[in-house]
């Protein structure tokens, strides 16, 4: 598949330069900072300090056991959404080295970096809303995300059961959808381009999933005081929080009534280049509240990160101005909504239309 590089060329090589000369003039690393360190052993803490809790029996009544699994799973969204996706775009650190131990903690959250990487890095920052190429909205038989998709009657209602889906993402994560992947990742050598064999990659996933689940569901059983099935309520709890925060960043960064939808040509080309492609499916929102994005990991700046994957998220806002200014001269769009909600309201408002067949 071919980007048009003849469509609106200077936009992207205009706002690199001027993205290049802000960190240039401010004499700024484009990677992580101090701030980055804080945030990581904070988000770190949010997810294995309640752990311990539960397992040294520091907390033992059936409230508090419920409210440490549900900190781990805003401790686990964070991670999710602040640690680990930064270090697996390589843009946590300079060094490599780094990026990479960092960004293994994804197998302590249930999931397989190998994995991530092809489907986050290679296909949906690549390929992003088109059609049989973005696993982000192509792989998902449950749901009608795109207006390029068969229509069905199952879909009718989606807008309701999606946010149910939405809970078990992560759990699904954990379960299956590393396995599925590795099957299909490794038919079209995906998994082989990442530089490791599909049987590494069979035996990596057998042992950090046996270790995430001794970690997380063995330990709490075997030494916490309260009731085996609360403890698997309580993995549940943390799974479904973590889950809905994963799938609602993304899916408002998105699958919104403001983006656009594509599918590659006969001949596998697209109408637009990369960037404005990158423009014109994808979309910021709530950028105005400083908590909501350092806890979301600057991901409310989807723009920037598409535009930028490889600069960390704590200098998105600091660029934003820049890239927005840009779009406007170049008469290229740039989505945003003022608010979550906002976001969330078109979100919805399209899942109901595509779950109808109205687009």
């Amino acid at each position: 598949m071919r980007f048009n590089i003849h469509s609106q060329p200077e936009f992207f090589k205009e706002v690199v330069k001027r993205v290049n000369h802000h960190f240039k003039s401010h004499n700024r690393s484009k990677y992580g900072n101090a701030q980055m360190v804080i945030k990581t052993i904070f988000m770190l803490c949010l997810y294995f300090i309640p752990l311990a809790f539960i397992i040294f029996n520091v907390v033992t009544s059936v409230w508090g056991n419920i409210a440490m699994w549900a900190l781990m799973g805003l401790g686990m969204s964070g991670i999710g959404l602040s640690v680990m996706h930064d270090a697996n775009h390589g843009a946590y650190s300079g060094n490599r080295k780094i990026n990479h131990l960092v960004g293994l903690v994804i197998n302590f959250v249930g999931g397989y970096h190998v994995n991530w990487k092809i489907q986050h890095n290679v296909l949906h920052h690549s390929f992003t809303n088109i059609q049989g190429l973005d696993d982000d909205i192509s792989k998902n038989g449950a749901l009608r995300l795109s207006p390029d998709q068969e229509k069905k009657p199952s879909y009718k209602y989606q807008v309701f059961y999606a946010p149910f889906l939405y809970s078990i993402l992560s759990l699904y994560w954990f379960l299956g959808k590393d396995i599925e992947q590795t099957i299909k990742y490794g038919k079209e050598n995906l998994v082989q381009e990442q530089g490791i064999t599909i049987q590494r990659a069979a035996i990596e996933i057998f042992f950090t999933k046996l270790g995430y689940l001794g970690l997380f569901i063995v330990l709490p059983i075997a030494f916490s005081t309260v009731a085996w099935w609360q403890t698997l309520l309580g993995f549940l709890l943390m799974h479904a929080i973590c889950g809905q925060l994963l799938a609602l960043i993304f899916q408002c960064a998105h699958v919104l009534e403001e983006t656009d939808f594509f599918v590659p040509s006969e001949t596998g080309s697209m109408e637009n280049s990369w960037a404005v492609h990158q423009m014109k499916t994808t979309a910021n929102f709530a950028n105005g509240s400083k908590w909501f994005s350092w806890f979301v990991g600057g991901l409310n700046y989807q723009i920037e990160h598409h535009l930028f994957p490889h600069i960390c998220h704590v200098h998105y806002k600091d660029i934003a101005g820049i890239v927005k200014s840009t779009a406007k001269e170049y008469n290229v769009p740039y989505n945003e909504h003022r608010t979550f909600f906002g976001a969330l309201k078109s979100h919805f408002s399209i899942l109901h239309k595509l779950g109808v067949g109205a687009i």
